[in-house]
């Protein structure tokens, strides 16, 4: 199956793009997702705990199984000031 992952502020920094497609193994859940990107991209393993996440534009938790189109969002702590 086929996700499109959205990047936003530090994390489209970090992975170098705003957005990509990637192939999954059917039953990915957000949070194994989530552990693919902190090995691929040492700068994510900087964050203790996954943040928080979206898919189709509805928060959702590490759990969710992620379809075949979906679009997905993990959304970086902001400072504000």
């Amino acid at each position: 199956m086929r996700v499109n992952l959205l990047y936003f502020a530090s994390f489209r920094d970090i992975a170098g793009s705003a957005e990509e497609a990637r192939d999954l193994p059917e039953g990915t859940r957000v949070g194994d997702l989530w552990r693919a990107l902190r090995s691929e991209h040492p700068k994510f393993a900087a964050y203790p705990a996954m943040p928080p996440a979206a898919v189709n534009h509805e928060y959702v938790d590490a759990d969710r199984i992620l379809r075949d189109g979906d679009e997905v969002a993990y959304l970086p702590p902001v400072a504000g000031g």
